[in-house]
Parts: structure tokens; sequence; C-alpha cells
């Protein structure tokens, strides 16, 4: 018996390699110094900074993945991997430097992990950063055949003096909801029990445009990373930064808020995309939970002073990305509602 017969294909390993090479590549920073197949990926620090400090962030895709496997949609799932971390990483106002990412799986399709490979370079160039190095595990008996995970790790670094930890987050200060490209990549294992639920497959429709459900669920998260470095780069004045992941505004916009403040949310200040109605009515989901698990159409918050705002509001329209001021900073004198949000559902 050989390796090949265990379930392990060295020779397709080898040719699955090759075909990133190039995609891989072409994420490089003039700061990466080498190139794939090593046992490690070397990279020099940016020039000019003073007091470096390095941001590191990992993350996966979750539950999506099945979904996106179930119908055979393996690029973006790689965008969504890069998003998750980099838009983690850039709340502290770093900049990606590099991403490393892991991918087990039961049985190796070379075509499918090199579309996987090239989303994830994708993501990569979009967000400025080297995709440096990973690992693809084959795991037969462990995984499915044609099954697989991903997991991402991101390095990003920022000068100290330039770091926003939400120090600088004062009462009055407003909050700017920047849109979300759809439900992005949490939330998913309710997701697929709603798509059970009501019997949904590839040709199911929605909202009044009848656009097509799996394609909107499947749409991959939007990056961050540029619009908050041209943010950073026209000097606009941020005091803090939260990406709206897993558990919604009510969890994630208190995670940088400083003691003694809350945040006041005004929900009719942005429009709910459609999904959510879909998913609400066919799933029968109460107001609380989807506030808990979904992004309901805010991706990102940027917490500026008054005198920001305007500044924040057209650097996102030069991006192209959506964005609304949905609410301020509060004190909390007393310490009570310390990192709460106000104005949504309880």
């Amino acid at each position: 018996m050989d390796y090949k017969t265990a379930g392990v294909d060295v020779e397709a390993g080898r040719a699955f390699v090759n075909r990133i090479r190039k995609s891989v590549e072409a994420t490089h920073r003039p700061e990466v110094v080498g190139g794939l197949g090593g046992f490690g990926g070397l990279m020099r620090l940016p020039a000019g900074l003073k007091k470096p400090l390095l941001v590191s962030g990992t993350d996966g895709v979750g539950t999506k993945l099945e979904l996106a496997q179930d119908h055979g949609q393996h690029h973006d799932v790689g965008i969504d991997l890069v998003a998750m971390c980099v838009n983690d990483v850039i709340t502290s106002g770093a900049e990606p430097l590099f991403f490393l990412d892991y991918m087990a799986t039961g049985a190796l399709s070379p075509e499918a992990m090199a579309t996987v490979v090239e989303g994830i370079a994708e993501g990569c160039r979009v967000s400025g950063c080297a995709l440096l190095g990973g690992e693809t595990a084959e795991m037969p008996g462990f995984y499915p055949p044609g099954r697989y995970d991903l997991a991402g790790f991101c390095v990003a670094v920022v000068d100290e003096e330039q770091l926003i930890d939400g120090r600088q987050i004062r009462a009055g200060d407003r909050i700017l909801g920047i849109a979300s490209s759809g439900i992005h990549s949490n939330g998913f294992s309710l997701v697929r029990r709603v798509l059970a639920q009501a019997g949904a497959n590839a040709e199911t429709t929605f909202g009044p445009s009848e656009q097509p459900l799996i394609e909107t669920l499947l749409t991959p998260t939007q990056l961050y990373g540029r619009l908050v470095k041209t943010l950073l780069d026209a000097g606009t004045p941020i005091h803090g930064m939260a990406h709206i992941t897993g558990g919604g505004l009510p969890e994630n916009l208190p995670r940088c808020l400083p003691q003694g403040l809350k945040a006041s949310v005004d929900p009719s200040s942005w429009t709910r995309p459609a999904i959510y109605n879909w998913l609400q009515s066919y799933g029968d989901i109460p107001e609380r939970d989807l506030w808990h698990t979904f992004n309901l159409g805010i991706g990102y918050c940027l917490i500026v002073p008054e005198e920001g705002v305007s500044m924040a509001e057209k650097a996102c329209e030069s991006e192209g990305i959506q964005a609304w001021s949905i609410g301020r900073i509060e004190s909390s004198p007393s310490g009570d509602g310390d990192g709460s949000v106000l104005g949504l559902p309880a």
C-alpha cells in the first residue's frame, strides 16, 4: 500500500502548488523577502515607523463554507477568509502586512483548492497585504471527501503614536455605519436551518426584484481595509472603529468603547436589506435574535468627532461604499449602561 492508496495524493499536491504560485506572488509587497516554498515566510517591516506595533488576528468562515461547498462556490469564500481577519486588525488603525491560510480537506481537489487560494489572493491584493504562506492538510477519514475547512491569520502594523484603541472617544462623537455587502460570514448555522425549513434551493428568489437567494447569501464579505487607509491618509480624525461580526451591533460596537460611555443608535437611520426580511419571515426569527446574530446592513462602524463626519462621508463616497450617521456616543457617569447600545431591541 502507498500513500495515495491511503488517501493522500502527493502529486496532486504538487500540481496545486504550481497552479497557485502566480496568484500568491502577485500579492507580494516590496518588503517580502524570498518566494513560495520555504519553511517560513520572510518580510521586513515598512520603513519609517518610529515605534511599530504588530497587530495580529485569526478567524475562519464558519458554516458559510457548508453552503458554498453545497453549491460549488469556492472562490468567494477565499475573499471571506481574508475579510474576516483584515477587517478585525484594521480597527486599530493598522496596515495589513501579510496573511497566512490553513486549509484542511478530506481529499484534495486541486481545482477547488486552487480556486479558494485565488480568492484568498484577490482579498489580499485588495487589502494590500502579502499572501506570505499557508498550509494545505489532506486528512482522509477526518473530513468527508470533497469537504474542507479554512482558517486565516493576518499580521498588521501601526506606529504606536497612531494607534486607534478607543481612548479618544468622547460623549458627543458620532457613529457612522458603513454598509455591509450582505450577510458576510456570520450567522450561517441559523441561515442554513431557515433554508432547510423553507425548502429553498438554487432556483429560489426573494424580494420584489426576485433576487437569487443563494447567490445573495454567498456574496463575499466586504473588505474595509482600503477605505480605512483612505480615511487615515486623508487625516480623518477617527476615535474608534468596530467590525460588526457575530453578535451584531449590540455585541461588537461596545468592544471599542472606554469605560463610562455608551452608544445610542437609531435603527431607522439606514434601510435594512431585504435578505433579512426574508430570513425573519421564513425562519420566524425574533427581532432581538436578528440584531444579536446578523449585521443587518452595517458591516463596520467609525466613531468620529462632529468635525470629522463630513471628511469620513466623502471618503466613503470616493470608495463607492455607502455610509450613514446612525447614532452618537453618550456618557454613562454612574457606570449604569457602560458599553451598552441604546435604541436596539433588549
